[in-house]
């Protein structure tokens, strides 16, 4: 007995000088002789999803530790023993990976925001936002002289990251910090949601009375890619998407209110493209006069008030399907060319010019 207690107490201490091996590595392992466990690799992250995909085994004699990631794109392995060097393969993704995976943690006194002055509430009021909802949401202002309006990007609560726009309408985010949807507590748990482009169209979204509603954080594509999906850990322009998947995988309608313009549609496209077209819908903007129609959220609600961006959301429709149309998909063409203006619509003479007139 007393010489297997020994036997133990010379495990032990060989575990713990693997241990402290294994941590200088960049492995925080407390793998006990003989068994094995899964953590988040230390090279390569776990990729986008940040699996777990590292195994470490300890000897029962815990003499030795044996790695390996089985990521394909990664592939680091090794081992080190209790006394000696071991092997250590780097494998395909470069040690800096890690560095630049690390999320940091931030808050708002750690990037110094105040509350917003009465000049940035101002700006707000003038496009329809209530200070109100501005609290609400934690929009706030950075302080000094150039100020900027700060948007809190936040997940239960917590701030992960803030994004910036200044009076020139130039924007920028907290480096190092996670992509996610601009609201993203609003969904929790929520079956319809709304998306739009940009945080202001959300602010305005719950001034219309749906809290339910998120904002991409990096604007639109220019165009839709002619490409396939990429997989996941690929897919770095909607990794936001991917960060929210658990928020969005529980709804059951999704309404894409992106920006009327080119890049607003490109956009809507893209987002139905990860999300599954068979459950998106998306909006027809109202005009605000007779030449104009309204590019967003915002836009609605300062022409045409609140109860305008209701009806919006209301008469939603069903996002389309390639090869399959309906009349209304060209009314504004068809509206067009019975008006006579768009400038091709004349056709050709009846050989009388009095009765042209009827036709045109």
């Amino acid at each position: 007995e007393e010489q297997s207690s020994e036997e133990e107490d010379v495990t032990t201490k060989k575990s713990l000088t693997l241990k402290q091996k294994l941590e200088k590595i960049g492995i925080s392992s407390n793998t006990k002789p003989g068994t094995y466990s899964r953590l988040r690799c230390h090279q390569c992250g776990g990729g986008e999803s940040e699996e777990k995909s590292l195994s470490v085994f300890i000897t029962a004699d815990g003499s030795t530790a044996l790695w390996n990631c089985f990521r394909a794109k990664c592939g680091a392995n090794g081992n080190v023993k209790a006394s000696g060097n071991g092997r250590v393969l780097p494998g395909k993704v470069s040690p800096h990976v890690e560095t630049s995976k690390t999320k940091r943690r931030i808050t708002e006194e750690s990037i110094g925001l105040e509350p917003l002055g009465e000049e940035l509430i101002a700006y707000f009021a003038e496009r329809m936002i209530s200070a109100e909802t501005l609290r609400r949401n934690s929009v706030m202002q950075t302080p000094g002289d150039e100020v900027a309006i700060a948007f809190a990007y936040k997940r239960n609560g917590e701030l992960v990251s803030c994004k910036y726009r200044d009076i020139n309408k130039r924007f920028w985010q907290e480096k190092e910090t996670e992509k996610v949807l601009y609201g993203l507590d609003d969904i929790k748990g929520a079956t319809d949601i709304i998306i739009v482009e940009g945080e202001i169209d959300k602010l305005s979204m719950e001034e219309a009375g749906f809290r339910n509603c998120v904002s991409v954080p990096d604007g639109a594509p220019c165009k839709v890619s002619d490409k396939d999906l990429p997989p996941e850990d690929e897919d770095k322009k909607y990794k936001y998407l991917w960060n929210c998947k658990e928020y969005l995988d529980k709804a059951s309608r999704i309404i894409l209110a992106t920006d009327a313009d080119q890049p607003g549609q490109a956009l809507a496209e893209e987002l139905a493209r990860r999300l599954g077209k068979e459950r998106c819908w998306r909006v027809k903007w109202p005009r605000k006069n007779n030449a104009d129609v309204c590019k967003d959220a915002n836009e609605v609600l300062m022409h045409l008030g609140s109860h305008a961006l209701r009806k919006v959301i209301d008469q939603a429709e069903l996002y389309p399907i390639r090869g399959l149309f309906t009349f209304r998909d060209f009314f504004d063409e068809i509206d067009a060319y019975y008006h006579c203006s768009m400038g091709y619509e004349l056709g050709v003479s009846t050989g009388w010019r009095g009765l042209d007139d009827f036709y045109k």
